[in-house]
């Protein structure tokens, strides 16, 4: 695949011939056009393996080819022919792979063998499994105190995985589970439970069937989620308005051509999805939210005023809920001049968007990480679920909150257990199955964890995937916390950045992937996970192993447990690692909600776990939904100088989280390069510069230090008024590890203020 660079004008719909060849080009790439359409033909499928990509639920009836341009990649990067082998490792050291590029770094391959670093020659040199878990158990052991150690994890990790991760850690000592939720939809983990009581959304796939409107806030489904355009084209084919909010005009919030629909390929047509796309600026969508409550409030109070037919949802306002009057109040007193002057969009266009919205009587409020990754990324949360309740748009068929979630079980991880403040009853059930005592402090989050090796305060860090050195913010800091630990560990299948900013010993251990057959004493074995609707179903894999010293990620929790615990410890960890029944039987007695486990995880599309809310049960301390006032109009903290931009971090279509398909970024016409800043043409001339130009991006901060990252070619591209964008995960080092929500921890990815100065030299680190 060609790597040129270039920036051009590319006009063709979402998906269509563009994906098709795109996934085509991906599988020659990595030596795998047989093999990976072979398996790809079993993804997503009732017996075969899930997705290891996004979070976007099944169909009840799924067809031949249940995958999308991503998720393709996903399975070509992880089925890849190519191997990073220990000859690999012995012809680079440690430090010349730190010069390579994310990109170069993800090509090398599959990892094949266990590997620790060896300091005198700066080389990864191969370790055996058992020497590997020993060194783990020997420095875990020697810890004074389990709360120096942290265990991370990774959304793509399974439920039994992730189950015996945190049994392990909490018979271990230690509530320590930063994980990758702590830096996308944490805010929706907190933020919702204060208003309905649930930390998920309230939609079923087959309410989005039933739908009279939808509203898509800061979610960019083409490239985060490409399955889900199935989903819109649908509804937008059936007549429903999509209203989008959205700094960028998305290619796939405009338009879809279907892969899987030969008219469509045939005649080279397209759907239209958004019936209206609002650029709203970076840090609005709180300013657009309110505008639309306050269309809704004042125009109820006029309809009864005149006698009319009620605009809001009344007798489910007063049945339902409390803290109507303080909202209705605060919409009210904010003021229309404001609202415009935040959100970027006129009172005009907010009016009609709340206009549609009313008219519906069941609407969805989608929405993604552009809302969470704020400093007020609970309360922006928060107020989206003021609007769904305005009218109703809980509990009943066609409506809901909907939230987009990222890696494939980020939210089954949670459910079983990987948090850092668990609730007292889970730890009392914990206790009577398992017969340990775990502890009942709360533990560090990603920002807490980071935050406590900054003070010296940890030394090991196990990582269960993922690749957190590049996904946290303020590198310069971060890293250096990293190379101060004893001890880093990190299960992964694939090369990146994080085993090279490592401890002063440090491990790789390879693990299978989601569709590698895996084969434990008591037979193969399937694993489950919970997609972004709290469906959950079995992933049974098919391929062959990319090595035979890859091991399963229940077999190394396992073996880490008991290299570290040893006697003393009370689970039977060879048992459940040799029939993962027997780890979905201790899930069922830890969490009843998954009763009948076993039996209904073999049941094709498998079973939902219930949500009290979508019930109209109220899981809070007022045993009601809570209106939650927020005010102001700001997500993030405004400077106000006029020089200050507005930067927001985005996704490459080539791109899943931190995993680059190559550095190209097809639907925003960037080839070959990530090195880029998109501006509106206008605002790169009131501000001197030139489309072209290179400049560096400096962070607006008051602790004195300096964040920069350096030598980015301005790209013109139609975006709001003082707002830009830039790709994750290089401009991480512009935020502050202090830049994130104070109720949920979530760093502040989608809000950073910076300047632009023209850039002086070809330097591009941190």
């Amino acid at each position: 695949m060609s790597n040129k660079k270039s920036i051009e004008s590319y006009n063709e719909p979402a998906g269509g011939w563009g994906a098709l060849k795109a996934l085509g080009e991906h599988l020659v790439e990595q030596g795998i056009a047989v093999k990976g359409a072979t398996t790809l033909l079993r993804m997503n499928q009732p017996e075969g393996f899930d997705c290891p990509g996004c979070a976007w639920p099944d169909p009840k009836h799924t067809s031949s080819f249940e995958f999308c341009e991503n998720g393709g990649k996903a399975i070509a990067w992880e089925a890849t022919a190519k191997r990073c082998t220990p000859e690999f490792f012995a012809a680079h050291t440690v430090s010349e792979l730190a010069s390579w590029t994310d990109y170069e770094l993800e090509m090398v391959g599959r990892l094949t063998h266990p590997m620790v670093y060896d300091q005198s020659s700066d080389h990864y040199v191969p370790i055996s499994w058992e020497d590997a878990f020993a060194t783990i158990g020997h420095h875990l052991s020697a810890l004074p105190d389990p709360n120096m150690a942290e265990f991370y994890t990774s959304g793509r990790t399974s439920n039994e995985a992730a189950f015996l991760y945190q049994t392990f850690a909490r018979e271990y000592g230690t509530n320590n589970f930063p994980d990758c939720s702590n830096m996308c939809h944490e805010a929706t983990s907190v933020g919702l439970p204060m208003s309905i009581g649930v930390g998920k959304g309230t939609v079923l796939l087959d309410d989005f069937d039933k739908t009279d409107c939808i509203l898509i806030f800061g979610q960019n489904p083409g490239t985060n989620s490409p399955r889900m355009m199935t989903t819109l084209r649908a509804a937008s084919r059936r007549g429903v308005p999509i209203i989008s909010f959205n700094p960028f005009r998305e290619r796939a919030l405009e338009r879809f051509q279907a892969p899987q629909n030969p008219i469509e390929m045939a005649s080279l047509t397209s759907t239209p999805i958004s019936s209206r796309l609002h650029q709203v600026r970076v840090g609005g969508d709180i300013a657009v939210i309110k505008g639309m409550m306050k269309v809704l409030v004042e125009e109820d109070e006029r309809a009864h005023a005149e006698d009319q037919i009620e605009i809001l949802d009344w007798d489910f306002i007063r049945g339902h809920t409390v803290g109507i009057d303080g909202l209705a109040a605060d919409v009210k007193a904010t003021r229309w001049e404001d609202i415009e002057s935040r959100s970027g969009l006129t009172r005009e266009a907010i009016t009609e968007a709340a206009h549609v919205y009313m008219k519906a009587e069941r609407a969805i409020l989608v929405f993604g990480m552009g809302l969470t990754q704020h400093r007020h990324g609970a309360r922006n949360v928060q107020q989206l679920t003021n609007l769904c309740l305005l009218r109703g748009n809980i509990g009943k068929d066609g409506a809901g909150m909907c939230p987009v979630r990222g890696h494939s079980n980020v939210q089954g991880d949670r459910t079983v257990g990987i948090t850092e403040v668990p609730a007292q009853d889970f730890l009392d059930r914990l206790e009577r199955h398992f017969g340990f005592r775990p502890p009942s402090a709360h533990g560090h989050n990603v920002v807490t964890a980071l935050e406590a090796m900054v003070r010296g305060d940890v030394r090991v860090f196990i990582s269960m995937g993922g690749n957190i050195a590049a996904a946290i913010p303020d590198w310069r800091v971060t890293h250096q916390a990293f190379r101060n630990l004893s001890l880093t560990a990190h299960v992964s299948t694939k090369l990146n950045r994080s085993h090279l900013v490592h401890g002063r010993e440090a491990l790789i251990l390879p693990c299978l992937g989601r569709s590698e057959i895996d084969v434990q004493a008591t037979g193969p074995q399937s694993i489950t996970v919970e997609d972004s609707m709290s469906m959950v179903h079995a992933s049974t894999g098919m391929n062959q192993p990319a090595s035979e010293h890859l091991k399963s990620e229940p077999a190394i929790i396992g073996g880490m447990a008991r290299a570290t615990l040893g006697s003393r410890s009370v689970v039977d960890w060879e048992s459940l690692v040799n029939d993962y029944d027997k780890i979905r039987d201790a899930i069922e007695a830890v969490f009843p909600i998954f009763q009948g486990y076993n039996a209904r995880i073999r049941v094709p599309g498998g079973f939902h776990l219930i949500s009290t809310a979508r019930e109209r049960i109220w899981a809070t301390p007022s045993a009601k939904a809570n209106f939650l006032v927020y005010d102001g109009l700001c997500e993030d903290p405004d400077p106000k100088d006029d020089d200050v931009l507005w930067l927001t971090s985005v996704r490459s279509h080539d791109q899943y989280n931190t995993t680059l398909y190559s550095l190209s970024d097809r639907y925003r016409g960037v080839f070959g390069q990530r090195d880029v800043v998109f501006m509106s043409a206008e605002e790169i001339e009131k501000r001197g510069f030139t489309i072209g130009e290179r400049v560096d991006l400096v962070a607006v901060s008051h602790d004195g230090v300096e964040r920069v990252v350096r030598n980015f070619q301005l790209v013109a591209h139609a975006f709001p008024a003082r707002s830009c964008a830039a790709y994750f995960p290089e401009t991480n080092p512009l935020v502050p590890l202090e830049a994130h929500d104070p109720l949920s921890f979530t760093p502040s990815y989608k809000g950073i203020p910076i300047r632009l100065v023209r850039a002086e030299s070809e330097t591009r680190t941190a």
